[in-house]
């Protein structure tokens, strides 16, 4: 009789381990769009570039600076070191939560020396020792049985908590290696301005010159000459202008690779007029959507807030 009631315990134990209260969270559906974009017009439908580099995207432009400079961004940018200590925490408390899942099991142990005092009365007893050991070990074996998806469900949030960090993660990357190509061209546009800023001046120059020689000669007014000179001083005004900009988007590429700013230096390269920017491709599917870190990000923390008992992605 004893067995057959065990027998029936056991599986009824199983079942209970493998109930959850926890709604099960399953992605929203949506109707899909049509063949075409109403607007696309003359746009051409997307084509993956399966070619092309997908993790060092900024090697598309095939400027060894720009690739020197982008590979110092993850060495030495303090917002991704503390991104990633955050990745780190989320993925320790993913191990912590799934540890419940397992029996524990505590042991401990203790050593004691004790010597019978001399004023005792049994310190001369015949036989005894004044001096005795004492040693103790102890264990406790623990398993907390999961019947209504406690841990599981823990375990799952944990889950989502840690990819929506990676994700973190990965946005930070992004917008930071995104940031240092937009200040490098910003400074290699700006050096083109510069060059043509300083020729403007050098021709506003000998034009002032001309205008100044006309009414020495008789040929031009005092007017003109004042006119030429407020353009040659306009123009010096625009180039010291730039100047400064360059040196502030310097400054900024110092900081977003972790140098001094007061050390670091860029020599000069003007962006040529007839450069050709990498090929984009015009459509926008929606699958560029799942592949953006920060929408996966926002997922992950619905997910989590919910109270769902998400089915987390592999990462």
């Amino acid at each position: 009789m004893n067995r057959s009631i065990g027998a029936a315990i056991i599986p009824l134990l199983g079942a209970l381990a493998a109930c959850s209260f926890a709604p099960t969270y399953r992605i929203p559906d949506s109707p899909p769009p049509g063949p075409v974009y109403k607007e696309a017009g003359d746009w051409r439908p997307a084509q993956p570039l399966d070619t092309e580099a997908r993790g060092a995207w900024w090697m598309l432009f095939h400027d060894e600076t720009l690739n020197t400079l982008e590979v110092k961004v993850d060495a030495a940018n303090q917002n991704l070191k503390a991104g990633f200590a955050r990745l780190q925490e989320a993925r320790a408390a993913t191990r912590i939560a799934r540890a419940d899942l397992f029996p524990t099991l505590d042991a401990a142990s203790s050593a004691s020396r004790q010597r019978i005092s001399q004023n005792s009365p049994t310190y001369y007893v015949k036989g005894s020792e004044p001096t005795f050991n004492n040693f103790d070990l102890e264990a406790d074996l623990s398993y907390e049985i999961d019947l209504w998806g406690r841990v599981r469900n823990t375990v799952n949030a944990a889950k989502a908590n840690q990819q929506a960090s990676a994700a973190d993660l990965a946005t930070l990357g992004l917008a930071l290696h995104a940031e240092l190509a937009t200040d490098y061209y910003t400074l290699r546009s700006e050096d083109a301005e510069q060059v043509l800023l300083e020729e403007t001046v050098e021709d506003y120059v000998k034009s002032l010159e001309l205008t100044q020689q006309l009414y020495k000669g008789g040929a031009a007014a005092v007017a003109d000459v004042d006119q030429a000179q407020a353009q040659l001083e306009t123009a010096r005004t625009q180039a010291a202008d730039i100047a400064l900009q360059r040196a502030q988007t310097e400054h900024a590429i110092a900081v977003l690779i972790g140098e001094n700013p007061s050390r670091f230096h860029l020599d000069a390269n003007p962006l040529a007029v007839d450069a050709t920017p990498p090929l984009v491709d015009l459509g926008l599917p929606s699958t560029l959507l799942e592949r953006r870190p920060d929408v996966a990000a926002m997922e992950r923390r619905v997910a989590l807030t919910s109270g769902h008992s998400a089915r987390l992605r592999q990462r």
